[in-house]
């Protein structure tokens, strides 16, 4: 046994679970067996797959904390619910926009799939007396892709992904075939450039999404048949899957995406619930199941332990928040929603700190809800990088800059609250330069945050203060700075490239069915 311990931040990041009062009672979950996460959040509601007679329904709900109860909110809800109604069978799935937190697609086993939008006047009176319920009405067709606003991706049981403009929604502007069997699971990248899918004939595709057709890459998954999942690891160019092997081992694996490689393969133990994963940008991977919560960090090709939120009560269904609404300021750098039999519990995963200023080292920037691209800019062929939020002051900027790089703000600005949205875009300048080396009385200038007197006659040598040695701290950060624009220029070129490499094979493979199509004929 190694006698060090690996340094990591998160070594100590723990779960907890919130208080009855704070979560949400009396749930009615669906009795479909279909293979889905059943709840899914925004940054203001979640939305669960109800027990509802009369055809299929969801519920949809104020967001739940697990700091501090829904204001104005019993934690019992009501047998008297607004639903969205509308399927005339079963909700299978349901999804929040990533660029509205009021907007949410539902698909069913009619085969439909539909839009709500949420007006916060439903939940005024919300189970008084003499309160009458109303439900939700449908608005369209549509599933959300990441950064291209109104581009929509739905599965189906035809074994094919359509995608959807919502603009015009007659016809999908790309149909993505070639799966052998029932579609498990879809994931896009963070720009939205590429799609993974796990399907029951165990095989793991990757797809141009604008392009249609069948997968420019493809290989062997998971050995069983049962319950796959994929993930996209941030912008680390790496998938994660979840599976079971031909013995029934649960498994986590690591992919590479330029040639769908397998890195690494880990066995978790030999259960029979499905292993649900979820990405953070903070480098760490969740895996829910049978209730309790594993978490690893990935670093170095590698999945390092770091603990596991346990549970006596098993799970429904699970979703993650999204990370521009956690509440910065009691550390928590995720939050669950875990579905029970009949109760919605929300689990912060902490790191335990005692500092009142924003803690930058375990908050990277979060994906803001600002659109890239629209969907014609998108079906064209056009390509952006996703915009982040920085979550100590609220501002929008695309990935290729850096948030160090960002103007800081003209006063202290205290920690957001647990609801802070972005306010205001800004661009990044260029780094500064680097200070001349000439004498400090006559070349030190104040920093943006440091400000002193220069002494209008020589001084005698003595120790460097920390205001004289500023110099070289604005060297260092603009140093820092250069390099991350850099590396963001390079991962761009690189994703570019691998851009290229799937539209060649692409044509390639649509070249070769359209020589076997001459032939057959």
């Amino acid at each position: 046994m190694s006698r060090f311990v690996r340094a990591s931040k998160y070594r100590h990041v723990f779960g907890q679970s919130a208080k009855k009062e704070h979560g949400i009672d009396n749930v009615k979950v669906t009795n479909s067996a279909w293979d889905t996460n059943i709840i899914s959040a925004s940054g203001q509601y979640i939305s669960v797959n109800w027990n509802a007679s009369g055809g299929g329904a969801f519920a949809i709900l104020p967001l739940p904390s697990p700091f501090r109860a829904i204001p104005d909110f019993s934690y019992k809800l009501p047998d008297g619910l607004p639903l969205a109604r509308s399927h005339t069978a079963a909700v299978l799935d349901t999804d929040w926009s990533p660029h509205n937190d009021s907007v949410v697609a539902s698909g069913g086993e009619d085969g439909k799939v539909m839009i709500w939008k949420v007006e916060a006047s439903v939940f005024e009176g919300w189970g008084q007396e003499h309160w009458v319920p109303r439900d939700f009405g449908p608005i369209g067709q549509v599933l959300f892709h990441p950064t291209a606003a109104n581009v929509l991706a739905s599965a189906s049981g035809e074994h094919t992904v359509k995608l959807w403009d919502l603009s015009s929604t007659e016809d999908p502007k790309s149909v993505l075939g070639g799966h052998g069997d029932a579609i498990q699971s879809i994931a896009f990248n963070p720009t939205g450039t590429l799609l993974a899918t796990t399907c029951r004939d165990r095989k793991l595709r990757l797809f141009d999404p604008r392009t249609g057709g069948d997968a420019v890459r493809t290989a062997d998954g998971h050995g069983g048949i049962k319950g796959a999942r994929v993930t996209w690891m941030g912008d680390l160019d790496r998938i994660a899957t979840t599976g079971f092997s031909k013995m029934s081992d649960r498994q986590v694996g690591v992919w590479e995406t330029g040639g769908l490689g397998n890195i690494k393969t880990i066995v978790l133990d030999q259960s029979s619930g499905v292993v649900m994963p979820f990405w953070t940008d903070n480098n760490i991977l969740f895996l829910g199941n049978d209730g309790n919560i594993r978490y690893y960090e990935y670093e170095s090709d590698a999945l390092y332990s770091l603990s596991e939120h346990k549970s006596s009560d098993p799970q429904r269904g699970m979703c993650f928040l999204p990370r521009r609404a956690l509440s910065v300021s009691d550390c928590e750098i995720a939050r669950a929603y875990k579905v029970c039999a009949s109760s919605i519990e929300p689990i912060a995963f902490i790191v335990p700190r005692k500092a009142d200023s924003f803690q930058s080292d375990i908050f990277p920037p979060a994906p803001s809800s600002e659109p890239s691209l629209t969907s014609a800019e998108f079906f064209t062929g056009k390509t952006a990088p996703r915009n982040l939020v920085d979550l100590s002051t609220g501002s929008t900027y695309s990935s290729t800059q850096s948030a160090a790089s960002l103007p800081p703000p003209a006063s202290a600005v205290p920690a957001p609250s647990p609801m802070a949205t972005p306010t205001k875009s800004y661009s990044a300048p260029s780094p500064a330069p680097a200070p001349s080396p000439a004498p400090p009385p006559e070349t030190a200038a104040p920093s943006q945050q440091t400000s002193w007197e220069t002494p209008s006659s020589p001084v005698e040598p003595k120790a460097l203060t920390r205001s004289q040695s500023s110099g070289g701290d604005t060297t260092n950060t603009a140093l820092k700075d250069e390099n991350t624009r850099l590396t963001a220029e390079l991962r761009d070129a690189r994703e570019k490239i691998r851009n290229l490499e799937l539209q060649v094979e692409t044509v390639r493979a649509n070249a070769r069915k359209a020589a076997q199509q001459l032939l057959d004929g």
